[in-house]
């Protein structure tokens, strides 16, 4: 019997799958359980011209201010107490994004799902008659070719489908193998962006047996399988400053912290020095210094 691939990897080798131009998603939500160690190696990397697809927050406004970004299709970029990412907000000022696609969230949904059932789109109603189609008028529509009960064929939004190159989420736990669960409240349509992916990368707070991974939690938590994941990689506190609950909460503390410091360039220069500057364990170890000084 042939025994399941062990997945197991690290940060760096994960960077090494990706190349410039890729079209790469980024799962999570906002400032919640996003892949950031994953994306702070990216920020090291010699990689650019990323199309990047997400439900944007931290993630987002660092890459746009490496100028890593050339296309970002997205529904919103925010991190709720701080509700403009300001890196994010820079990049859209000055216009150092060459494109963006703006796109309703159930729209972005959609997209995801095309992808995953391997379609070239999807129809929807959300969109019709929005500024939605104004500001993107690649978006094209399309009539039902079935006459509803007065005898009108609707008129519909064509929602491409966003097909990936890669996927970069991150979970709470996951075997060797690439089988992956959530413990929090909520899957942040991470396994649309594993189904939308040529390959899918997963960070996660602790690698566990696999029999573990239904020992404590409800079996509909495990949210990836091992057909679905490329590699898996333990990286503990690996969402900050993002939260991955049950595990930990936003750090509220240095999400302030940066966004004071995108603020001022001087201010920005010293956070980067601090905090992107080394690989992830000087980031966390500087991430511990900076709690001990706010105790």
């Amino acid at each position: 019997m042939t025994r399941p691939t062990n997945k197991e990897m690290t940060i760096d080798q994960v960077v090494e799958h990706l190349s410039d131009g890729m079209t790469i998603g980024i799962g999570g939500w906002g400032p919640r359980r996003k892949p950031m160690a994953l994306i702070r190696a990216i920020l090291r990397s010699d990689l650019k011209d990323l199309t990047v697809v997400a439900w944007g927050g931290a993630d987002v406004g660092l890459l746009a201010e490496a100028g890593k970004i050339k296309k970002l299709v997205y529904a919103f970029v925010s991190m709720d107490t701080v509700p403009l990412e300001p890196n994010f907000q820079a990049a859209r000022q000055n216009r150092t994004i060459p494109e963006i696609c703006e796109w309703d969230e159930g729209m972005f949904q959609t997209g995801l799902k095309a992808a995953a059932e391997r379609l070239p789109f999807l129809p929807m109603r959300a969109g019709l008659g929005s500024d939605v189609l104004v500001n993107n008028p690649d978006l094209k529509l399309v009539k039902s070719p079935y006459a509803d009960e007065n005898g009108d064929y609707e008129e519909f939004v064509a929602v491409p489908a966003l097909k990936l190159d890669v996927a970069l989420v991150h979970l709470n736990r996951a075997d060797v193998h690439g089988n992956a669960s959530y413990l929090g409240p909520d899957p942040y349509f991470d396994d649309l962006f594993a189904m939308a992916a040529e390959k899918t990368f997963v960070s996660v707070e602790k690698i566990v047996d696999t029999a573990a991974l239904t020992a404590d939690t409800p079996i509909q938590r495990l949210l990836l399988n091992r057909m679905m994941v490329t590699g898996v990689v333990e990286t503990p506190n690996g969402a900050h400053f993002t939260n991955c609950v049950p595990d930990y909460e936003r750090d509220e503390k240095f999400q302030k912290h940066y966004a004071k410091s995108a603020a001022d360039p001087e201010a920005w220069a010293a956070f980067k020095e601090r905090f992107l500057s080394g690989d992830e364990a000087a980031y966390q170890a500087a991430v511990e210094a900076f709690r001990a000084e706010q105790a």
